[in-house]
């Protein structure tokens, strides 16, 4: 491989994707347009979430290279995060056809397909890609948003532990699994995931910036809140009103009007605690 090229792929696999295209501009003219420097290209495009430029840098390669399963995988992709799903299927089917037991175009399909809510051949489609390399990570980010999709959010956290145990390096696993535990309300346990994911990709904003949203939700005033953070807001007003109501109705106004106004206090805890609680761990997290 030229060495320029597997300079990128290292900053690209270090979670340097800016770099890794200032590396690929370095290639001679007659490099540039190559297929694996195009799905370079295409991978450090989408960890900056420039999905337009993705689909540019497909095209270009597609159109130097002719059909390349790796490029329409990209296409497909781009097609996709632009809303073009029926473009975005062509391209993945088209790859496909080439490269049938490709895991990253079957995971891309079932993605495509469970977003359009066809879950059943969403399924279909993992489990075709599992049986191939049950312990691919992406393989593993599939199950873990096809989980997600089918509301099964327990699910979802078990195949994330899994991938941390798999691939206990990589920042995307641990990632996922702080993102699975916070759907839950684990929080000590989404800290942890997202700790670790900041700590193994400090380039990684996002990572960072869900660590310490968590180091807020962990603090020990904010325990009181982890019913909100578990159930969401609404949910849990509606059980407060049903409760408050339920009493009035079964002849407890006193015991009614006592959980009403421990409620209003909850309530004003909730708007004012939080601000001055980040406040204090931005503080510190400095």
């Amino acid at each position: 491989m030229n060495a320029t090229l597997h300079h990128a792929q290292a900053l690209l696999a270090t979670g340097r994707p800016e770099q890794a295209l200032t590396e690929l501009s370095r290639l001679p003219a007659n490099e540039v347009t190559g297929s694996f420097a195009m799905q370079l290209r295409c991978a450090a495009l989408s960890r900056l979430d420039r999905w337009a430029e993705v689909g540019d840098a497909a095209r270009a390669g597609l159109a130097a290279n002719g059909p390349d399963p790796g490029l329409l995988l990209w296409l497909g992709r781009s097609e996709h995060e632009a809303g073009r799903d029926p473009q975005a299927e062509r391209a993945l089917l088209d790859g496909l056809a080439m490269a049938p037991e490709d895991v990253d175009l079957l995971c891309a399909y079932a993605d495509l397909c469970a977003a359009a809510g066809q879950l059943d051949k969403a399924g279909k489609l993992v489990d075709l890609a599992a049986a191939r390399a049950p312990q691919a990570p992406v393989v593993y980010a599939t199950r873990i948003q096809l989980a997600h999709a089918r509301g099964d959010d327990r699910e979802a956290q078990r195949i994330s532990r899994e991938f941390v145990g798999a691939h206990p390096e990589n920042p995307v696993a641990h990632a996922l699994l702080g993102g699975t535990s916070a759907a839950r309300g684990h929080v000590d346990a989404a800290y942890e995931g997202f700790r670790q994911a900041a700590a193994a990709r400090p380039t990684e904003q996002l990572f960072a910036e869900s660590a310490m949203e968590l180091r807020v939700a962990r603090h020990p005033l904010m325990r009181p809140l982890r019913p909100i953070l578990r159930f969401g807001a609404l949910k849990t007003w509606l059980v407060a009103v049903a409760l408050i109501i339920g009493l009035r109705a079964i002849g407890l106004p006193v015991l009614g009007g006592l959980l009403g106004f421990v409620w209003l206090a909850y309530c004003v805890y909730s708007w004012v605690v939080p601000p001055l609680v980040r406040k204090w761990v931005m503080r510190s997290w400095r």
